[in-house]
């Protein structure tokens, strides 16, 4: 097994940057009313399709082409139809601080269940708003030079000042922080995004990071189980496999997400095959990798959902439609960014209605989304 210890000592570098917030503007409700109690009440007031698009989190362009800095009147009338689950923000959908917060805004004003709106704000670089200038936000080192600080109040100050400013623009959830162990020098995905090479400091920081998140009210999601660090491929090209035993990575890899199941709000699963695991399916669509190791043997509870399902390591092996139905009987909750989303939703739709799997799996996926929300 390759050395799961820092061995360096680099200075945390953050640059503190004051910035403000335009208020964000009012827009008119869609007519489709649901009346928003406790999540069960909800649950029972949609139709199956819309429990199925609950199950969705996408870019706003998937929607509509065109919806990609603000939501137009027809982008409203289709959302009404296929109320989403939630959206996630890149760069492509950020121009300056006005426009931001008046997307979000609307995105939430349009949609009949308060979506979750989501970002990779990682500090570094994967920071979609933290990257965009116009926001003039502040500026963070990667997370492997806070990690090797070994000081988790670090973390906790990255993950408190990421969380106010995504806050202050209507985002309310972080894909991070990565809770993967980098232990592998070639691996060309991970690298310093994570905390570093010792499963235990990864861990400490993740959960200080947590832990800043949430001061804020943000909603926080450790990435990507069972753990992106030993590879050298790039699941966003195809295929990529680890060798380790479940044994192994038991030992190393797990031991970040393990420790701070109790404290995330969702784990992200990697499109990563893990051959010991499972050898036809990679673990973002591996039954016996979420349901089996995940849910069942290490005894997580909480919410899961795939990384983007339009990455070359699924939409190149399995299509949109079948990649989807496979991550939902896999165990996933969240469905993300299917390459075409209308493809994968009316294939869910047909699953459902074929008996490949029951509404009562549905609701049980949907009723952690609306907790999640806060319901």
């Amino acid at each position: 097994m390759k050395n799961c210890m820092v061995t360096a000592s680099v200075a945390l570098a953050i640059l503190f940057i004051f910035f403000g917030c335009a208020s964000a503007p009012n827009n008119e409700e869609t007519s489709r009313k649901i009346a928003l109690t406790d999540a069960n009440q909800i649950l029972s007031q949609l139709t199956l399709e819309e429990k199925i698009a609950q199950l969705f989190m996408i870019a706003p362009d998937q929607i509509e082409p065109k919806t990609i800095t603000k939501v137009s009147k027809s982008f409203a009338k289709s959302l009404e139809r296929i109320p989403v689950g939630g959206f996630i923000l890149f760069a492509r959908h950020i121009e300056n601080p006005e426009q931001l917060h008046a997307l979000t805004s609307a995105l939430k004003n349009v949609s009949p269940i308060p979506p979750i709106i989501a970002v990779d704000e990682e500090g570094g670089r994967v920071a979609r708003l933290g990257r965009t200038k116009e926001l003039n936000l502040p500026q963070f080192a990667n997370m492997d030079a806070v990690g090797q600080t070994e000081n988790p109040e670090n973390a906790r100050g990255a993950g408190q000042i990421i969380g106010s400013y995504l806050l202050s623009y209507g985002v309310t959830m972080d894909f991070a922080p990565v809770a993967d162990v980098n232990t592998n020098p070639e691996n060309i995905v991970i690298g310093k995004r994570a905390f570093g090479s010792d499963p235990k400091i990864v861990s400490k920081m993740d959960a200080a990071f947590l832990s800043g998140l949430h001061s804020t009210g943000v909603k926080g999601c450790i990435k990507h189980f069972p753990g992106h660090g030993d590879t050298k491929g790039d699941t966003h090209s195809d295929y990529v496999a680890v060798t380790k035993t479940w044994e192994e990575i038991k030992q190393c890899e797990l031991i970040p997400f393990v420790e701070n199941f109790s404290n995330t709000d969702a784990v992200m699963v990697a499109h990563v095959s893990f051959i010991d695991v499972d050898s036809e399916y990679p673990a973002s669509l591996s039954r016996k990798m979420i349901t089996d190791k995940l849910r069942g043997e290490l005894g997580y509870t909480g919410l899961v959902l795939t990384d983007a399902l339009n990455m070359g390591a699924i939409e190149k092996n399995y299509g949109s439609g079948e990649a989807t139905i496979l991550a939902f009987e896999a165990g996933n909750d969240i469905l993300l960014m299917p390459k075409d989303f209308k493809v994968a939703y009316s294939a869910m739709i047909s699953a459902v209605k074929s008996g490949r799997f029951t509404e009562e799996r549905i609701n049980e996926s949907v009723l952690r989304i609306l907790k999640l929300k806060g319901f």
